[in-house]
């Protein structure tokens, strides 16, 4: 199982990353634990300085904006 953890304060930017790494992991059959950090002083201990960031297993992989459906799939 990937841990897989989306950084952001909740913004719609935030809500859509998570809901297309859900729905990618889903259509590929990937099992994966998704955690939303919404905590600044959190998100602040990734040296992430753009929302929304993606962590898996424990690594930023991506900062700043929604990221492709193709980097996502290469991910999972």
């Amino acid at each position: 199982m990937k841990n897989i953890k989306v950084l952001g304060t909740g913004c719609a930017s935030c809500k859509n990353t998570m809901q297309l790494i859900q729905e990618i992991a889903q259509s590929k059959g990937v099992d994966v634990e998704i955690e939303k950090i919404e905590e600044l002083r959190e998100i602040m201990a990734f040296g992430v300085m753009r929302t929304p960031a993606v962590v898996i297993d424990e690594k930023v992989v991506h900062a700043g904006g929604v990221p492709l459906r193709s980097e996502v799939e290469a991910w999972l």
